[in-house]
């Protein structure tokens, strides 16, 4: 049997902590390895007990969610951070993705897309909540113009991997992008990963940051085929 995903569990809310906890370990896919109250038991404990996962809040006492997913990004950066934000948290939000984490989710967020988004960032995905993506992004470059130096980063993708990246900041799946380019989901995969590693991305969050950051999309845009 495949041993569970062991996940550590962040939130200063004592009952929103032991709602998730609750929740979480009602799957035998998942154990709770720990919980922490605030930023600094987060780094704590995540680079003591090296979690697959941390489910983390970004508003906590002590130290933030943004400041202690960048240092158990650097201290242990196998450890994958899944964020757990609301409406009102985009600049909030977007620190957290610079800093190092894998993903964002809403808080009221169902229980079993929860669990599947666990496992999305464990396996080395990541993970937009797409009610929010839009919002976020348009928040952070909707008054900005795009930085020429970054955007010639671009001039090492080909016309395809330009069209799968344009697709990727749209928030669409792998499933959905083989779809639209009526090509194979494992050609997909091959198109994510040599984007990576060209551009030399994280993971597929930045990947979107800069798809927006270099004008390759705009905010309310959409592109036609």
């Amino acid at each position: 049997m495949t041993a569970p995903l062991r996940v550590l569990v962040v939130d200063d809310d004592h009952l929103m902590r032991a709602g998730l906890c609750a929740v979480l370990s009602v799957d035998e896919s998942l154990q709770i390895v720990a919980e922490a109250a605030n930023g600094a038991e987060a780094v704590e404990r995540a680079v003591a007990l090296r979690p697959d996962v941390v489910l983390m809040d970004i508003r906590m006492p002590v130290l933030d969610g943004i400041e202690a997913t960048r240092r158990i990004a650097a201290a242990a950066p196998a450890v994958r951070i899944l964020i757990l934000t609301t409406f009102e948290d985009d600049d909030y939000v977007l620190g957290a993705l610079r800093a190092g984490a894998a993903g964002f989710v809403l808080k009221r967020i169902q229980p079993e897309q929860l669990i599947a988004g666990i496992h999305t960032v464990a396996g080395g995905d990541s993970l937009l909540a797409p009610q929010v993506t839009r919002a976020v992004v348009a928040h952070l470059t909707g008054a900005a113009e795009p930085d020429p130096r970054v955007a010639r980063r671009l001039q090492q993708l080909t016309p395809r991997e330009r069209d799968v990246l344009t697709l990727i900041a749209q928030g669409l799946s792998n499933g959905d992008i083989a779809a639209a380019l009526v090509i194979e989901e494992s050609t997909v995969k091959t198109h994510v990963k040599r984007i990576l590693a060209k551009l030399e991305l994280r993971d597929r969050v930045h990947a979107v940051i800069l798809a927006y950051e270099t004008g390759l999309i705009r905010p309310g845009l959409r592109t036609s085929g």
